[in-house]
């Protein structure tokens, strides 16, 4: 199974697309849509959904995993990253691929088997799964790979219970 994995963002949104086959997962592309915080929020969210499905195009993914929004204390942070979530949310449906959204817990839980686990250890997990030379960058790029991975463990235990 082809899944991409979204960490999203105005700014940065991470992406990953990996192959799981059996127990093995393979990172087939990952990488960032950036945009320039000087472009109006409209623009912004046309990029983001334009790079998405030039994404989406390319790699044909069956299932796509989302991170969910996950905001403290910046209530016009949460706002704006909300807009974007939905516009990443189009596109799947737009493409019809089902879409599920996990929590940084479930993500974390699901990579390091610690639902507390730090940045660092979650990034250092994905490169040992993915068999890559470095940690992928910037931050966002590993988040999204391993909500790919979460969604591949996640659509394994479903499928046990059927």
């Amino acid at each position: 199974m082809k899944i991409l994995g979204i960490d999203p963002g105005i700014a940065t949104t991470g992406y990953g697309v990996i192959q799981q086959s059996g127990h093995q997962h393979q990172a087939l592309a990952y990488g960032a849509i950036i945009t320039k915080p000087h472009i109006p929020l409209p623009q912004r969210l046309h990029e983001l959904h334009s790079n998405l499905c030039s994404i989406i195009t390319k790699h044909r993914p069956q299932a796509m995993a989302v991170e969910e929004l996950f905001f403290n204390n910046n209530a016009k942070t949460a706002l704006i990253v909300g807009q974007a979530r939905g516009v990443i949310l189009l596109a799947g449906e737009q493409f019809q691929i089902p879409v599920t959204s996990y929590t940084p817990l479930q993500i974390k839980m699901a990579v390091c088997g610690y639902g507390r686990a730090d940045k660092k250890q979650v990034q250092q997990m994905i490169k040992t799964l993915l068999n890559l030379s470095q940690i992928p960058k910037p931050d966002d790029v590993a988040d999204a790979l391993a909500t790919a991975v979460c969604h591949s463990h996640s659509y394994k235990l479903k499928s046990l219970g059927k």
